[in-house]
């Protein structure tokens, strides 16, 4: 097509510029991913810590995780972290959530210990399995998975047909996730815009900086997109930050004034 070299070397250039750009997007991939897991290899009893003084938060999030897993059948957990809800989904209502995935070490050797079988991989880059799974849950987890498309799009093949997919995450529109957000720009707690308006016990800076909210909407346009219908939503902790660890709250319906919200879809 180019007869002259001045045609050859610009597609030598061409084909360089690309291939450089995608080891760079790859890298760039492998190094927030690394980053991610080594805050959660760090802070991983810091984790449970947190959830264990912030008690009313932590059983209010729980009822929201047990509200759609009644007659779960065999169930995956993407994103296991230390498996205390796991373990407390057995202790409390009889769910049994044998099985984990999560790219943290610490995290699934802690869920190890309390009876889960982990497998220390990512959401985007594990093996899900084909038809093998009556409910996939990805609690907390979302915010923390770079592709949740191809997550989402894998949990989809992993289901048997009639499996549902309950996605738990805290909404990008909700007040937690806006002082999230403000904590993330300005790098800590330790700020005058945060005076008065953050919990008591804030969720550790390490984790809200690897976090990525995303809206609702986007959740559920990212399951449509993978194949999942027959949406249902739930909510949980409806009140200011500051006063959410005050009472225990039960699940309501809906997802317009919760900062913990659950999508329940199922594989048809």
């Amino acid at each position: 097509m180019f007869n002259d070299s001045g045609g050859k070397w610009y597609i030598v250039f061409c084909i360089l510029t690309f291939k450089l750009y995608t080891v760079s997007f790859a890298t760039k991939r492998f190094f927030i991913l690394m980053t991610m897991k080594n805050d959660f290899d760090q802070y991983a009893a810091e984790y449970d810590a947190w959830f264990l003084k912030n008690k009313n938060v932590l059983y209010s999030e729980l009822k929201l995780v047990a509200h759609f897993l009644k007659n779960a059948g065999e169930t995956l957990s993407v994103g296991c972290g230390s498996g205390l809800f796991e373990m407390l989904l057995q202790q409390e209502y009889n769910i049994t959530v044998k099985y984990g995935i999560e790219p943290s070490k610490a995290m699934a050797e802690i869920a190890d210990k309390r009876g889960m079988t982990v497998r220390i991989e990512t959401a985007e880059d594990g093996d899900f399995g084909q038809n093998q799974y009556d409910t996939i849950l990805f609690n907390g987890t979302p915010g923390y998975i770079k592709d949740l498309q191809k997550a989402f799009n894998k949990a989809y093949q992993a289901l048997r047909k009639g499996g549902r997919i309950v996605v738990i995450d805290v909404p990008k529109e909700s007040s937690y996730a806006l002082l999230y957000n403000l904590a993330k720009v300005l790098g800590t707690w330790d700020h005058s815009l945060l005076e008065g308006v953050q919990p008591q016990d804030p969720y550790p800076i390490e984790f809200v900086k690897a976090a990525n909210w995303r809206t609702t909407t986007e959740k559920t346009n990212l399951l449509l997109e993978a194949g999942f219908s027959d949406f249902a939503y739930a909510q949980t902790l409806t009140k200011h930050p500051v006063y959410s660890d005050d009472t225990l709250e039960e699940p309501m319906e809906g997802f317009d004034c919760g900062d913990y919200v659950a999508i329940c879809a199922y594989k048809k």
